[in-house]
C-alpha cells in the first residue's frame, strides 16, 4: 500500500471543486428559477436521488409559473 501524499489532497480538492461547480451550481440555479429551493441540488449527487430529483423537476407544477407577476 502506498502512503498519502501532498498531490493526493490536491486531486480531491480539485474533484471537490469539479463535482459543485459542474453539478450543484447549474441544478442550484434550475431549482431556484423553478421556485424551489436551491439546496435541492445537493441530491445531483447522490445516486439514485439525482434521478428522482430530475424527475422530480421535469414534471412537477412549478412554483415559479404559479406566482401574480404584476
Amino acid at each position: 500500500m502506498g502512503t498519502f501524499e501532498p498531490w493526493h489532497l490536491l486531486l480531491i480538492i480539485f474533484m471537490v471543486v469539479f463535482i459543485v461547480v459542474l453539478v450543484v451550481w447549474p441544478f442550484w440555479r434550475i431549482f431556484d428559477k423553478a421556485g424551489y429551493p436551491g439546496i435541492m441540488s445537493l441530491l445531483m449527487i447522490i445516486p439514485i436521488f439525482n434521478v428522482i430529483a430530475l424527475f422530480f423537476l421535469a414534471f412537477a407544477q412549478w412554483p415559479a409559473l404559479k406566482r401574480d407577476i404584476r
